[in-house]
């Protein structure tokens, strides 16, 4: 799968989609930060630079919600085979490059 969205650009995303559910129910950084757990100059460094640890982003979308959702996000894919067989055929059908002779 081709991406064409940067870490950097999605630590950034994810910085302003928690923020945007902190305004949204009706949060200060000071309350959102006592409410987490997480301290206050990480949660304005992560909203500012998108920098932050995986615990202390949980805690977070515990108290502003959407941890449900990145759980779900990040669920393995089912194999689209449900035998061996059907892995063995797709293998074989599979064409690979080479030179002719």
């Amino acid at each position: 799968m081709i991406t064409l969205i940067s870490p950097s650009k999605a630590l950034r995303k994810l910085a302003e989609n928690v923020r945007s559910r902190r305004l949204s129910a009706g949060l200060t950084q000071e309350g959102l930060a006592e409410r987490s757990g997480v301290a206050l100059p990480t949660l304005r460094k992560f909203e500012q630079k998108g920098v932050i640890s995986l615990e202390s982003f949980l805690r977070l979308l515990l108290v502003v919600g959407g941890i449900e959702e990145v759980i779900e996000a990040i669920k393995p894919v089912k194999p689209a085979f449900s035998s061996i067989d059907e892995v063995l055929k797709e293998e074989t059908s599979i064409r690979k490059r080479g030179r002719r002779k």
